[in-house]
């Protein structure tokens, strides 16, 4: 099983306004208050991190990175769990700027999920660091929490997390971060703004595309995924669409003739060649000036994306690509077949395929998306 790679983020002044009736904690005045508290008055935000990740605890494949002191470090020492300090805040009290460094820092670092304790405006300086190139969910500890990136409970968020450590169904969707204006808040007026949307891992659900006995229409899933990646199919790039029968229900979405067995190469909604080997796919990536796509599917019962009935897509292909360019689409029937086991990849390069494992995003339906494990072959066979 790949390792989550968890980072953490905790703020350590989130909440304080609350019972003071400040109607947050942002600003100078709850610095001032926080400068005053004993270190138990400072816990609450701590608490609350710490009911959640207490799920955790004692879970084998798992690897927190975080930031020094009170912002991690000490939560994570203090349950036991694997963690790794990334750096510390520059001294003092923390600030939104020691959030927005430890935010970019965890980014840089891989991490597959980026929990952080705080309020909205936390959730804003997350927001300002990572925007939508990092998934996160925030642990409710602040005293405004009017964005939809919070799981409803400290103890909810721990379930959450608990079901991607175990390879569970986990969505994954985009949704909006806000914030109230504090000063106007204050005086009984409330402004509440749009700020952004971020990435956020929510329960996978067997709703969708259900026969009599719930089981899963697969064709009516390939048709949807299809329709979901034609509908944001970028006109000036060159796409290389695997083998398969859901990758196959892409090419039927664009008219296109479809090699159910080879790869073929489209850009502009037309069919630039089919059936192409690696030696082809290395010439059109080289005649190509813009970005390039890989859509591949998992096989069946094994969980093979690479290294299976697709090695066209060799190592050399796949780094001219790049593999923040490939996106997997599978139905959720064929994921959970698989029964926790993660995907596979077996490029023959275990350089590459060490890389590309981790927990990555899985396009599941229209608009539908999960967080799944995915591991090296050698990883696998020796775990």
């Amino acid at each position: 099983m790949a390792a989550l790679r968890l980072g953490l983020i905790v703020n350590p002044l989130a909440g304080l306004g609350g019972t003071r009736g400040l109607k947050g904690s942002d600003g100078e005045a709850v610095r001032q208050l926080a400068a005053s508290l004993s270190g138990q008055e400072l816990q609450r935000s701590n608490d609350r991190a710490s009911r959640a990740l207490q799920k955790l605890v004692g879970v084998k494949d798992l690897l927190v990175l975080t930031w020094g002191g009170a912002m991690g470090a000490d939560l994570a020492a203090s349950l036991g769990l694997n963690h790794q300090v990334l750096g510390k805040p520059c001294g003092g009290l923390s600030g939104a700027t020691d959030t927005r460094r430890a935010a970019e820092a965890l980014l840089a670092a891989g991490v597959d999920v980026l929990v952080f304790a705080g309020g909205d405006g936390t959730a804003r300086d997350i927001y300002d660091a990572v925007g939508e190139r990092q998934p996160v969910l925030g642990i409710p500890a602040g005293v405004k929490m009017h964005s939809a990136v919070f799981a409803v409970s400290p103890e909810a968020a721990g379930e959450l997390l608990l079901e991607l450590a175990s390879a569970g169904l986990v969505g994954l969707r985009s949704q909006e971060v806000r914030d109230i204006d504090e000063d106007a808040f204050r005086h009984d007026v409330v402004r509440s703004r749009y700020y952004g949307e971020m990435l956020v891992p929510g329960e996978g659900r067997f709703l969708q595309h259900t026969k009599v006995g719930g089981r899963e229409s697969q064709e009516l899933v390939a048709a949807d995924i299809a329709a979901w990646v034609v509908e944001h199919m970028d006109p000036g790039t060159l796409y290389l669409v695997g083998p398969g029968s859901t990758t196959a229900a892409l090419m039927e979405e664009l008219g296109l003739a479809n090699t159910l067995l080879g790869v073929d190469v489209v850009k502009g909604g037309e069919l630039c060649a089919s059936d192409v080997d690696e030696a082809g796919l290395l010439a059109a990536l080289a005649e190509h000036a813009g970005p390039a796509h890989i859509f591949v599917t998992a096989i069946g019962g094994q969980g093979h994306i690479f290294g299976r009935g697709n090695q066209q897509f060799s190592p050399a292909v796949i780094r001219a690509v790049g593999l923040e360019n490939i996106s997997v689409l599978a139905a959720k029937s064929k994921i959970t077949g698989l029964e926790g086991r993660p995907l596979l990849v077996d490029t023959n390069d275990p350089e590459l395929d060490a890389r590309f494992s981790g927990y990555r995003e899985i396009i599941t339906g229209y608009d539908d998306r999960i967080l799944y494990p995915v591991a090296a072959m050698d990883n696998q066979e020796t775990s």
